[in-house]
């Protein structure tokens, strides 16, 4: 390995002990810790890992809230040449046993508060042999119990910064997710852009407020770590917590979607919260009043296209000017290519399949050989989705092979909701469609064809969902028809929704 030129995230932890002594890098609760009070909790879980036999390639699963014990496990894992993982904490337990078989972690980092129930019966349903360590207990069998085995000295591997090191669960395309896998180049590069883009830099102050087990939220909090600044942490979004947080620590950048501020908006009628040190897109009158118009590329121009896959965000709008396309241009870590489907670039103006490589983009899917060869087919990363190139060399992201419904800031793939539906015993096929919601984005509608003789009930089938898929996805409404309209074989969404009122579904972005 070529140590003159390597840089790691654990790296760029080594580096911020130095560089910033006295500064604040983690608050979580009445937790307090400078970077070099991090350093050393990053170097005893790192060494109380290497205690247990934990080794180059092995994974930690996190399934927890938010908390600084997630950047902590990433930080270590990197030292380690570790790969860290964490899911999202509102899936059932089924679903989380799923993870937990395919994750097939060395060490599992749990919660018992809220979700403590779920955790259980997914352990006692997976062959899982991790150690399980939870992160907000004490003594024999927690995590700070584990830390405090491990010594402070920098254990000081040399680890290739090509491994991957982070791993989010991304698109059920297929009715299961897949794990994406991103290098500790991926993360770096994606680093120095959101910071340019957002204007991060040592004093920023970022309140970890979205999900953690989401790459939307993660661009920004490996940034603000990267440049030295401060994360924040709160486990759950409660409007009152966010305003006292915000006030108390003088947050600079926050994620929060739109029924959260209208929260806040509530909240604070009196004013009793300052929240002017917020940098916050432009919104309603009574929100600009309280918090400071975000003046950075990234919100005069936000978004863009990408997903998981490519750490984020793959075009921007905010580079390269005006443009035509309406995700913007590529990021300059990548390439960027439209494509037909026997592989070859398709002019400017003409739809296609948006394939990318450089940097950023994943080394793969855990454990998913086939699926690899797929979606890196001719050295490159097929993104499943649909795009177009612009005369003026600008991107307009057209939407993906299997459309998403968007829920607020979660997406909802149809097959994996299909799929469950699928196999109640009353029903012969479904489809999903995303009806337009004024709060929510959109709200899932399934389309249902029963087994002939069968009975059932939309609130059966509702419930059915509820008790296998994390509650967000199930659908809000169900129709029962007689059979599905088709295009030769394919399901005719369009026609699906033109009947039941579908639409409204993501067009400038996609994560």
């Amino acid at each position: 390995m070529d140590l003159l030129h390597a840089h790691t995230l654990g790296d760029v932890l080594r580096e911020n002990r130095r560089s910033y002594p006295q500064r604040e890098a983690l608050v979580c609760g009445d937790r307090r810790y400078t970077y070099p009070q991090m350093d050393d909790r990053v170097n005893r879980l790192a060494n109380a890992l290497l205690a247990s036999g934990f080794g180059q390639g092995d994974r930690i699963l996190w399934l927890g809230q938010n908390c600084h014990r997630v950047l902590e496990g990433l930080l270590a894992s990197a030292k380690v040449g570790g790969v860290f993982c964490p899911v999202n904490w509102r899936q059932t337990a089924e679903e989380l046993a799923f993870v937990i078989d395919d994750v097939d972690a060395r060490v599992v980092l749990w919660q018992d508060t809220e979700i403590g129930d779920a955790v259980r019966a997914a352990r006692a349903a997976s062959g899982s042999s991790a150690v399980w360590l939870q992160h907000d207990g004490a003594g024999e069998g927690s995590y700070e119990g584990f830390l405090a085995g491990g010594s402070v000295e920098d254990p000081e591997l040399e680890v290739d910064p090509a491994l991957p090191v982070l791993q989010l669960y991304t698109a059920a395309f297929t009715g299961k997710p897949n794990g994406a896998q991103l290098s500790h180049t991926a993360v770096l590069v994606q680093d120095l852009i959101m910071a340019m883009l957002q204007e991060i830099s040592s004093d920023y102050r970022y309140l970890n407020s979205g999900p953690l087990f989401h790459i939307a939220t993660f661009m920004t909090t490996l940034a603000t770590f990267h440049f030295g600044g401060l994360n924040v942490f709160v486990r759950r979004v409660d409007a009152e917590e966010l305003a006292r947080i915000i006030d108390a620590e003088k947050i600079t950048g926050a994620f929060i979607i739109g029924p959260t501020v209208d929260q806040l908006i509530e909240v604070n009628q009196d004013g009793r919260y300052n929240l002017k040190s917020l940098r916050t897109f432009p919104g309603k009158r009574a929100w600009m009043d309280m918090v400071s118009v975000d003046t950075s590329a990234w919100a005069r121009k936000p978004a863009g296209y990408g997903q998981t896959e490519v750490m984020g965000m793959l075009t921007f709008n905010a580079i390269g000017g005006d443009a035509v396309g309406t995700s913007g241009r590529p990021s300059p870590a990548v390439q960027v290519r439209i494509i037909d489907p026997d592989g070859n670039e398709v002019p400017p103006g003409e739809t296609g399949e948006i394939v990318a490589r450089g940097p950023a983009v994943m080394t793969g899917y855990f454990n998913r050989p086939g699926l690899n060869e797929e979606r890196q087919a001719g050295g490159w990363h097929h993104t499943n989705d649909l795009g177009r190139r612009e005369q003026d060399g600008s991107i307009t992201f057209v939407g993906p092979k299997t459309r998403i419904v968007k829920s607020a800031a979660e997406n909802i793939y149809p097959a994996e909701v299909e799929a469950c539906i699928n196999s109640h015993p009353a029903v012969k096929e479904s489809a999903i469609i995303g009806v337009p919601d004024p709060q929510w984005t959109q709200s899932v509608k399934a389309i249902v064809v029963l087994n002939e003789a069968a009975t059932t009930t939309a609130e059966d089938i509702i419930e059915h969902c509820r008790s296998h898929i994390a509650s967000y996805k199930k659908p809000k409404s169900v129709e029962f028809v007689d059979a599905l309209p088709r295009q030769g074989w394919a399901i005719d969404y369009d026609a699906l929704d033109e009947r039941f009122g579908g639409g409204g579904y993501p067009g400038g972005r996609s994560y």
